[in-house]
């Protein structure tokens, strides 16, 4: 019998740190080891099916245990945290939520006290929907434009580090490697070295090394 930890966050800007520490922390409260972790970086309101929890669970067996950091890391709706519940349930799951400090086991009262949880949830969230619709109804009525400004960012997080990124990137390091060296996301680094045509600068300095080599032979 196998132990998951699914952890979701909506944007690669996010980490999964703060869900996975929550998460061993109750595991070892509750003498759970051995657990597998499986991150996604996809948004709540996505098909629970069409995530990486859908194939997880798909792949799980009777016995197994699945454990979410909280409520809403299996989905952003009542009906699709209802949904997985019901499949677990059917498929003999255990599902534990860290910050709850719950077990669902299929139970009438588990899936009353997940539902509650997950409508909570969803209202809190309509609730800060209406709040920020009604500020920018306030601002708009002043004559302030929210929004990013348009264009380009005119700095961006990685500037500081564009004279070290042409030199790792002439020294013939990956991007994936350079991503890791800077702790940024891959995706992050690979749209900089992109706009700012890295590469091509790299090439620049890596030519006259060549030639000194070439002639030193």
């Amino acid at each position: 019998m196998a132990t998951y930890a699914y952890l979701r966050v909506s944007t690669d800007a996010q980490d999964t740190q703060n869900q996975k520490h929550g998460i061993l922390e109750y595991a070892n409260q509750m003498g759970i080891s051995d657990i597998q972790f499986v991150e996604d970086t996809i948004s709540g309101t996505k098909k629970w099916k069409q995530r990486k929890l859908g194939q997880l669970l798909e792949g799980m067996g009777v016995g197994d245990t699945i454990i979410f950091s909280e409520i809403s890391r299996i989905a952003r709706s009542t009906l699709q945290v209802l949904e997985v519940l019901e499949f677990c349930t059917s498929k003999h799951i255990h599902v534990f939520i860290a910050k709850q400090n719950m077990k669902l086991d299929g139970t009438i009262q588990a899936t009353i006290t997940a539902t509650v949880l997950g409508l909570a949830a969803e209202i809190e969230r309509e609730f800060v929907s209406t709040r920020t619709k009604e500020a920018l109804d306030a601002k708009r009525k002043l004559g302030i434009i929210g929004g990013r400004p348009k264009g380009p960012a005119k700095n961006l997080k990685l500037d500081k580090q564009q004279e070290k990124i042409t030199e790792y990137l002439s020294m013939g390091l990956s991007q994936a490697s350079i991503a890791k060296l800077l702790e940024v996301s891959a995706s992050t680094l690979s749209d900089y070295v992109r706009r700012h045509q890295l590469r091509s600068q790299a090439v620049k300095i890596t030519e006259p090394q060549n030639q000194i080599e070439r002639g030193s032979l």
